[in-house]
């Protein structure tokens, strides 16, 4: 199981080598990223942390038993951690926000659907009133019709009373004349047979039946014309309801029509928007591209001082160990000069045990080092062959490879002059045993006596000015990646203002069309309702126009009939002397 444990040393004796090391455990890991405290004080002896300093952080794995099966410093995996710690936040923000946003749309279409549901209700009802005005117009048409028919029937019965009228008066002038002519044959003081006047008095009963006849016409066709206003009162409020409606059309057209021009003028706006997040965009290319040339040549002058510190540290302990250079680290060789040989032997070999522990763990640590350069490497070939797209992700990774690289390359600083610390310490102790052993194991001074100093303090000063100048990069860096964070944050703002702006552009576009439809249906219903109401109105007048046509005709009929009755008070007074009636 892996533990984050934090080294602690006991030191006894001289001041290096002997000290007691353990691990304190801090923390257990229970998942890939799920940690829990340990808790207690409990620290486990080990060997193995002596060649880390006091206080460092390391991650160790431990068996069941509390055996050590591997050990490494946790400083770039702490800054892994944390770094994905704070891309996983940056994620669940996204995450939120997109639910968020998720919700207000949910939020948006359930009020859309229930909008919607209330106006299909609205138009259900609107159906049914049109359905109950159908059915109504229908009736009133099929009452129209009756009375048309009915108009055509008194028509016909005024015609055939007419003609039994003329019929009837014909045939009583014929007989007035044969009375007339019979009269200038007979002689003074005859009357008429009896065959005779009882032709007569049919002929004078019929006549009078076909006017009494006529009248009951006249009565049905006023009942007519009564029932034909009612029918016109009917449709003359149903032609009020359609210019209400009517009316009330062209308002809704109107305010469709203005809608309308007031979201043209919305859209221009919205492309206008669109040209300024185009040049913040540009704004934002343009600032990443600075940022990546800055980051080049970062890297550039970071290699420089890379190599610099190489070869001032190569050079340092070649001047350590010609004398060109004086150790600082203080061995008392009194305490030496008192121990026995043999006891100086044991420490020296110790000290030799802890300086290839050392030395294996700078090696690493350099190995590492060496890795991370070529991963920056890598990436640096990968975001100039990259597109547009990737090169962001590439150059966040890069930033991470590089914030890794200088922390490890800090963390080697001090340990190679540790290293260097314990060589030096380690020669003193060797030169003192070579000593009192005697002149013949001592190794030889290497290629005379040749004064580094100079050349040594040449490299620190340029060592030092190229890493102001690395740290005067980092700083532009640093700001140009604040600009750029700003420059994001306002691309990010009017890109999410531009989707707003087009999202509500696009809802009131759909409300505008389902306007645009429910008033093309009121035009729609409007027409229908005139065309059902214009036949209907056709119909009547068309009617009307026969009962008044059938009306004038029966009162020529009715004009005939009282001369006919005038003149058949007459016939009966003439008869009255002619005939002898019981």
């Amino acid at each position: 199981m892996l533990y984050l444990a934090e080294v602690q040393k006991q030191r006894s004796g001289f001041g290096l080598g002997g000290g007691k090391a353990e691990l304190k455990l801090l923390a257990c890991q229970r998942g890939e990223h799920n940690w829990s405290a340990v808790p207690g004080d409990d620290a486990i002896p080990v060997e193995e942390a002596n060649k880390f300093n006091d206080g460092t952080l390391v991650l160790v794995e431990l068996s069941a038993s509390k055996q050590v099966q591997r050990i490494q410093e946790a400083a770039r995996q702490l800054v892994s951690i944390l770094q994905n710690f704070s891309r996983l936040q940056d994620k669940f923000k996204d995450k939120e926000e997109e639910i968020e946003q998720w919700k207000a749309s949910l939020t948006f279409s359930s009020q859309e659907l229930n909008r919607r549901e209330m106006e299909m209700q609205a138009r259900e009802e609107q159906l049914a009133e049109m359905e109950e005005e159908l059915e109504r117009l229908e009736a009133q048409r099929s009452e129209i019709e009756n009375t048309r028919d009915e108009a055509n029937r008194l028509r016909d019965e005024v015609a055939s009373s007419r003609v039994e009228m003329e019929t009837a008066w014909e045939q009583l002038r014929g007989e007035q004349q044969q009375v007339v002519q019979q009269q200038s044959q007979v002689p003074q003081g005859a009357v008429v047979d009896e065959q005779q006047a009882r032709r007569i008095q049919e002929l004078m009963n019929k006549l009078g039946g076909a006017i009494s006849s006529a009248r009951e016409v006249r009565e049905q066709l006023n009942q007519s014309f009564g029932v034909v206003g009612a029918q016109q009162a009917i449709l003359d409020l149903h032609w009020q309801q359609l210019e209400q409606k009517h009316s009330m059309a062209g308002q809704q057209q109107e305010e469709v029509d203005r809608q309308n021009q007031s979201l043209q003028n919305r859209w221009q706006e919205w492309y206008q928007s669109q040209d300024t997040l185009a040049q913040a965009r540009a704004d934002l290319k343009g600032q990443q591209s600075t940022l990546s040339a800055k980051q080049e040549q970062s890297q550039s002058v970071s290699l420089q001082v890379r190599a610099v510190e190489d070869l001032y540290q190569q050079l340092s302990r070649l001047a350590s160990a010609s004398g060109a250079v004086g150790s600082e680290q203080v061995v008392d060789v009194s305490a030496l000069e008192k121990m026995s040989v043999e006891e100086l032997q044991g420490l020296v070999q110790h000290l030799q045990q802890d300086l290839e522990k050392v030395f294996r763990f700078v090696n690493d640590q350099e190995e590492e080092l060496t890795l991370q350069r070529e991963t920056i490497e890598e990436l640096q070939a990968k975001i100039e062959a990259a597109s547009e797209y990737d090169r962001m992700a590439l150059e966040n990774e890069m930033t991470d490879e590089l914030e890794s690289y200088q922390m490890l390359n800090e963390t080697l600083v001090g340990q190679r002059l540790r290293l260097q610390e314990r060589e030096d310490v380690l020669k003193q102790h060797q030169a003192v045993l070579w000593r009192r052993l005697g002149t013949a194991n001592a190794p030889k001074p290497e290629g005379g006596n040749i004064d580094l100093g100079p050349i040594v303090a040449q490299l620190n000063s340029g060592r030092q000015q190229q890493s102001q100048e690395l740290q005067r990069l980092e700083n532009e860096i640093q700001q140009v990646r604040e600009s750029l964070s700003q420059i994001e944050a306002n691309v990010n703002r009017l890109q999410g203002e531009s989707e707003s702006k087009r999202y509500e552009l696009k809802q009131l576009e759909q409300n505008l069309f389902n306007q645009k439809g429910a008033v093309a249906e009121l035009w729609g219903r409007v027409n229908v309702y005139q065309e059902m109401l214009q036949p209907v109105q056709d119909n009547l007048k068309g009617l009307r126009q026969k009962l008044e046509a059938a009306a004038g005709e029966l009162d020529r009929v009715q004009q005939t009939g009282e001369q006919q009755d005038r003149v058949l008070s007459d016939l009966r007074q003439a008869l009255s002397g002619l005939m002898d009636l019981p």
